[in-house]
C-alpha cells in the first residue's frame, strides 16, 4: 500500500489548491480515504474522507465548505480542491487509507503518505 501526496506549495490568502493523493497497491474502491493536516505544534487534524462502499464524501464543519474531496478511479487518485485559502490553513496535509475505518481519528488509519506542504501568505 503506497499513498504519495503532491500539490502543495505557497498560495496567497483567498486562493486555491488542489492536493493529489495518488494510491497504488490496494483497489482503491475498497478502501477510506482520508485528508488529514498538521501545524507546528499542533496535533493531526482529520478534514475530510471519501468512503469505499459508497463514495460519500464527509467533511469537518471548520472548512467552511471551503474544500471538496473527490475520486479519479481511472487514476487511483482521491483529490482535495482547497478554495479561499487563509493563512491558518497552513500546514503538511496527509492523506490515509484504511480498509475498514471511515472517520476523522488520525490513529484509526493504517496508512499514510509522506505529506505535502501548503503555505498560505501574502
Amino acid at each position: 500500500v503506497q499513498l504519495v501526496e503532491s500539490g502543495g506549495g505557497l498560495v496567497q490568502p483567498g486562493g486555491s489548491l488542489r492536493l493529489s493523493c495518488t494510491t497504488s497497491g490496494f483497489t482503491l474502491d475498497f478502501y477510506t480515504i482520508a485528508w488529514f493536516r498538521q501545524a507546528p505544534g499542533q496535533r493531526r487534524e482529520g478534514l475530510s474522507f471519501i468512503t469505499s462502499s459508497d463514495g460519500g464524501a464527509y467533511y469537518v464543519d471548520t472548512l467552511e465548505g471551503r474544500f471538496t474531496i473527490s475520486k479519479d478511479h481511472a487514476q487511483n487518485t482521491v483529490y482535495l480542491q482547497m478554495n479561499r485559502l487563509k493563512p491558518e490553513d497552513t500546514a503538511v496535509y496527509y492523506c490515509a487509507a484504511d480498509p475498514f475505518r471511515a472517520n476523522f481519528v488520525a490513529k484509526d488509519y493504517d496508512y499514510w503518505g509522506q505529506g505535502t506542504q501548503v503555505t498560505v501568505s501574502s
